[in-house]
């Protein structure tokens, strides 16, 4: 079943603050979400409920509704000790 990928704007404006390289590794990732939203390696976090996956240095931070079928691209950022701060 296909899902819809949505991007928040905050995370619209950290993607587009990366290299090129990475803006297209990451829109690779996140257009398989349309297929898989869940992929191997993804991770729930325990305290937000949302997912996140690893694209090369960069972690993709998201939530999935199953009920719409829907994705929603939270935050795109590098792993530091603030990444998962305020979610």
């Amino acid at each position: 079943m296909a899902y819809k990928v949505e991007i928040l704007h905050p995370a619209q404006k950290q993607m587009l603050s990366l290299p090129k390289e990475a803006q297209v590794e990451i829109s690779a990732a996140i257009d398989r979400f349309k297929e898989t939203p869940r992929p191997v390696g993804c991770k729930k976090l325990r305290e937000t409920g949302l997912w996140r996956t690893r694209v090369g240095r960069y972690r993709v931070i998201y939530s999935i509704d199953d009920g719409a079928n829907l994705a929603t691209i939270v935050k795109v950022a590098t792993r530091r000790q603030d990444t998962y701060k305020g979610l």
